[in-house]
């Protein structure tokens, strides 16, 4: 059974929202600040450990549940696309895996995330612009010191003018430190006036 089939009205409606999109203080920008330069910065839900946040991202990646990824993806776009700070937003990239990971797991999450958002907010999907060319070690209980070590030099973008002018939203599942999207940031950076903004499921 698809996991929006199982998600009921009420439960749908309380979801934990974060209602961070307009505040430019939030604490997903707070996490970069002084690190990258961002246009704005969100996230979808709040993140707990045992909570269903938790259940529904478990499911994502480890669970091959493509049809919840698409549904979280469709209800991240409602929230956001109407938010004055993202309208500027023309194009999505979501955060890459490395090809062995991708090939093991059978998607990569974010991708699938992109997918449902394009369902309501129909931007161009630039996935395949930014590329993951070291397979890192699990983020999972590194400090922040080891997870920027992590992944420094994970990321390659082979062709920077591609992406000249443009205003990407990067994409991604759950932001905790913020390493991965720190190191996709600063790869793009290389880019002539690009514009970056990000967005993930959950704020842990």
């Amino acid at each position: 059974m698809r996991f929006e089939e199982c998600l009921c009205l009420h439960c749908a409606h309380d979801l934990p929202r974060t209602r961070f999109h307009d505040d430019p203080l939030n604490r997903v920008e707070q996490i970069f600040r002084g690190k990258v330069e961002l246009m704005a910065a969100s996230s979808f839900l709040h993140f707990s450990a045992t909570g269903m946040v938790q259940r529904m991202l478990h499911r994502l990646k480890y669970h091959h549940d493509r049809q919840l990824g698409l549904y979280l993806g469709r209800l991240m776009a409602e929230d956001l696309m109407t938010s004055p700070r993202f309208q500027g937003v023309d194009s999505f990239l979501p955060v890459p895996l490395h090809p062995r990971k991708e090939h093991m797991r059978g998607y990569n999450q974010s991708q699938v995330l992109v997918d449902g958002m394009r369902q309501c907010w129909p931007l161009p999907s630039i996935g395949k612009e930014l590329l993951r060319v070291v397979r890192t070690p699990s983020q999972t209980r590194r400090s922040r010191l080891d997870r920027w070590l992590n992944v420094k030099e994970a990321f390659h973008l082979p062709d920077p003018v591609k992406l000249s002018g443009k205003h990407v939203l990067i994409v991604d599942d759950v932001v905790t430190t913020g390493a991965t999207l720190e190191g996709c940031v600063k790869a793009l950076s290389v880019v002539p006036d690009i514009r970056i903004s990000l967005y993930t499921v959950a704020c842990a």
